[in-house]
């Protein structure tokens, strides 16, 4: 699933799509760190039935530049093996390229036990995946953005018989 989906199907809040801290946006960290995670943890051969992350990158102080505030989001990850064992993967991400790889600092354990500390998952010499933006014809609409959902609470009441 490409982060532009990841934005408009899997996160309730506007925010978590907004690029923050210095150009990290939350929702490529997390689709990213758990593509390359999972692709880890097969590679050294743990059978991963389920895998899911979620990442927070700060928001600079308005009015400050971003390049004073470090960019780094925190990652927390959560999946189960094949046998039922749980799988954790907490950590910082400093950088994010485009899908193929996060850098920072992460440890995953499954049942507890460490099995890798990385400052880098995935391929970071590889070209960055693009999703093609859709086609348009002359005079479409654009597509949807994110959305604010106002939800209001009306009690209603029966006038008395009379």
């Amino acid at each position: 699933m490409a982060a532009a989906g990841a934005c408009a199907v899997g996160l309730a809040g506007t925010a978590a799509c907004q690029p923050v801290g210095g150009g990290l946006n939350s929702a490529a960290v997390a689709v990213t760190t758990d593509r390359t995670a999972t692709s880890t943890l097969e590679r050294l051969t743990f059978e991963v039935a389920w895998f899911s992350c979620r990442a927070q990158a700060p928001t600079p102080a308005q009015g400050s530049p971003a390049a004073e505030t470090p960019a780094a989001a925190t990652v927390d990850c959560e999946g189960e093996t094949e046998s039922g064992q749980e799988i954790t993967l907490d950590g910082t991400v400093t950088e994010e390229r485009g899908g193929v790889c996060v850098r920072g600092d992460m440890t995953a354990r499954i049942a507890g036990e460490i099995v890798f500390e990385a400052t880098m998952l995935g391929d970071c010499s590889a070209a960055a995946t693009a999703s093609p933006e859709p086609s348009r014809q002359p005079g479409d609409r654009p597509a949807p953005g994110a959305t604010v959902t106002v939800t209001r609470t009306v009690t209603v009441t029966a006038e008395p018989a009379k």
